[in-house]
C-alpha cells in the first residue's frame, strides 16, 4: 500500500508497510500512481500525453523512471505487502505485564473548566483525594505485575494532583525506596493546571519528574474563556509566569505546554504561536473531547479550517526552525528511520492491558477517559484485574481490529486509534471516531512533510 499527497511544494509518496518515504518529481509521482494498475506501455502513453509540452520528458526518460520504480519495489521500498495483520492480536496477547499507571491522586480541582471531560475533576462522582496507603498499594501492584519490565511509568493525574501534593511526594519517595530491591526504575509524570505551582513544586518536579505537562490553552482571551477559577475569573495571569519559570528552570528536562482547542478557537495556530512566543519550546494542542451537542464541540464545518491550520503550523515550524527559534509540537514528533517497534505500531498505547488508571479508592480502569463508567471497572489494586473479559476485549484493540482501518494508510501510525475516543463516538472500543481519524491523518501528512523538508528524503 502507498499513500501519495502534495504539500508545501513536495510530492510525497509513503510506502505504508516498509515506512519508506520518497520525495519525488512530478513524473515519478504520476508513474507511481499508475504503476500497479497500468502496463508499462500504458504508462508511457499516458505520460507522453500529459507532458506533451515538456520537451525534457520523452519516452527514454519515462522508461528510466519506470525502471527506478521497479527497483524500489524490488528493494522493498515501494508497494510492499502487509505481513503484520495475521499477527496483530498475537503480539498483544503474548504480554501479561503492566508497565504504567495513571494515579488519580485527586478527584477534585481548583479550576472550573467548562469543557472538562472529568466533570471538573470529579469524574461524575464524589470529590476525593488518594490516601498514601492506596497509592502505596498501587505502586506495589505495579511492581508485582510488571514482569521483566524494568522501566515503570507513573502519572500523577486528576483533577488537580497538586491538591494532594504531599501524598505525591511520599509516593515518589516510596517508589525510590523499592527500586534497588526490585530492579525497577520509576519514571514519573505530573500534569498540572499551574495554580498551586511554587518553588517547592518546581524543585521537586525538576528533580524527580521525568516529564511535566502544564495546561495552557493559548492566548489570554481564549484560555480565560473556559479555564476559570470557581469565582468565575480567568487563570491566565495566575499561571503563565509560573509556567515560564518552571520551564526555564527545568532546562533540558522534558515538559509540555498542553492546550485544548474547541469550536471557539479553530484557528488554534494563533494560540500555539502565542505560547511559542512566550518562550515555551515543547507544545501540544489537543482537540476537545465533549458530547457533539456541547457548544465547544468541533463541527464538520470546522474540519477544512483545521486542515489548513495544521498545514500552516507545519510551514511555520519549518520557518522558525531555520530562524533558530524552533519548537516541537507533540503530534508532529515522528521518527522515520527508527521509531516505535512494530509491536507498538500495531497495538498502540496499551490501555486496559499494559496501562491502567487508578481512582482515589484504588479501583482500576482501562485509562483516565473511562474512569467513572462502571461498565469499564477492571478490578482494584488489592485483588488485581478481576474483569478478565474486559481485559481480553482491550487486547483486541489494535491497528487491525476495526474494519474501517483495513485500507487506511495511517494505521501503523495511529495503531488503530484511541479506544476511549472510539467508545465515546460509536459506543464500542473497536468502533471508529471518524472525525479524529481525519485530524490524525492530516497531522501525519504534515509531520512527514516536515521531515522531508528537514532531510530532503529522496
Amino acid at each position: 500500500m502507498i499513500h501519495q499527497y502534495k504539500l508545501n511544494g513536495y510530492n510525497i509518496v509513503l510506502d505504508v508497510f516498509s515506512g519508506s518515504v520518497h520525495s519525488v518529481d512530478e513524473l515519478a509521482y504520476d508513474i507511481i500512481g499508475l504503476f500497479e494498475t497500468c502496463s508499462g506501455d500504458e504508462i508511457v502513453r499516458k505520460m507522453l500525453e500529459k507532458y506533451t509540452d515538456n520537451p525534457e520528458i520523452n519516452r527514454d526518460e519515462i522508461l528510466e523512471c519506470i525502471a527506478d520504480v521497479k527497483d524500489l519495489k524490488a528493494e522493498g521500498k515501494l508497494f510492499t505487502e502487509d505481513c503484520y495483520g495475521e499477527h496483530a492480536c498475537d503480539l498483544k496477547n503474548n504480554s501479561r505485564t503492566i508497565k504504567a499507571l495513571c494515579l488519580h491522586v485527586a478527584h477534585t480541582c481548583n479550576l472550573n473548566c467548562e469543557y472538562c471531560f472529568a466533570a471538573q475533576g470529579k469524574y461524575h462522582g464524589e470529590r476525593a483525594v488518594m490516601s498514601f496507603d492506596v497509592g502505596r498499594q498501587s505502586l506495589d501492584f505495579l511492581i508485582a505485575n510488571s514482569g521483566n519490565q524494568k522501566n515503570l511509568e507513573v502519572d500523577f493525574f486528576g483533577g488537580e494532583p497538586l491538591m494532594n501534593w504531599g501524598v505525591c511526594k511520599r509516593l515518589v519517595a516510596y517508589a525510590r525506596s523499592r527500586e534497588e530491591d526490585t530492579g525497577k526504575r520509576f519514571r514519573f509524570t505530573l500534569t498540572t493546571n499551574g495554580l498551586l505551582v511554587d518553588d517547592d513544586v518546581i524543585d521537586f518536579a525538576n528533580r524527580e519528574m521525568h516529564n511535566v505537562v502544564m495546561s495552557l490553552d493559548g492566548r489570554e482571551e481564549i484560555h480565560d474563556r473556559l479555564r476559570k477559577t470557581p469565582n468565575g475569573k480567568g487563570s491566565y495571569e495566575l499561571i503563565v509566569p509560573k509556567f515560564q519559570k518552571f520551564a526555564k528552570i527545568r532546562g533540558e528536562r522534558d515538559y509540555y505546554i498542553r492546550g485544548t482547542f474547541t469550536h471557539h478557537n479553530v484557528e488554534f495556530t494563533k494560540d500555539i504561536f502565542h505560547m511559542a512566543d512566550l518562550g515555551f519550546t515543547a507544545l501540544s494542542m489537543e482537540p476537545v473531547v465533549c458530547p457533539p451537542d456541547d457548544p465547544c464541540a468541533l463541527t464538520e464545518e470546522d474540519l477544512p479550517i483545521l486542515f489548513e491550520q495544521y498545514e500552516l503550523l507545519a510551514k511555520e515550524m519549518i520557518k522558525r526552525d531555520k530562524e533558530g527559534r524552533g519548537f516541537t509540537f507533540y503530534h508532529y514528533m515522528i521518527d522515520l528511520e527508527g521509531g516505535p517497534c512494530i509491536y507498538k505500531r500495531i497495538s498502540g498505547c496499551g490501555s486496559g492491558t499494559e496501562y491502567l488508571a487508578v481512582t482515589p479508592w484504588g479501583e482500576l480502569y482501562p485509562c483516565h477517559q473511562f474512569v467513572g463508567d462502571q461498565k469499564y471497572s477492571m478490578g482494584n489494586v488489592w485483588e488485581g484485574v478481576t474483569n478478565i473479559d474486559l481485559r481480553e476485549r482491550f487486547k483486541s484493540c489494535n491497528a487491525y481490529a476495526r474494519p474501517s482501518c483495513k485500507d487506511c494508510w495511517a494505521k501503523l501510525y495511529c495503531s488503530g486509534g484511541c479506544a476511549a475516543n472510539a467508545y465515546h463516538a460509536s459506543g464500542d472500543i473497536t468502533g471508529t471516531y471518524e472525525y479524529g481519524c481525519e485530524l490524525f491523518k492530516k497531522r501525519m501528512e504534515c509531520a512527514i512533510m516536515i521531515k522531508v523538508a528537514e532531510s530532503d528524503i529522496g
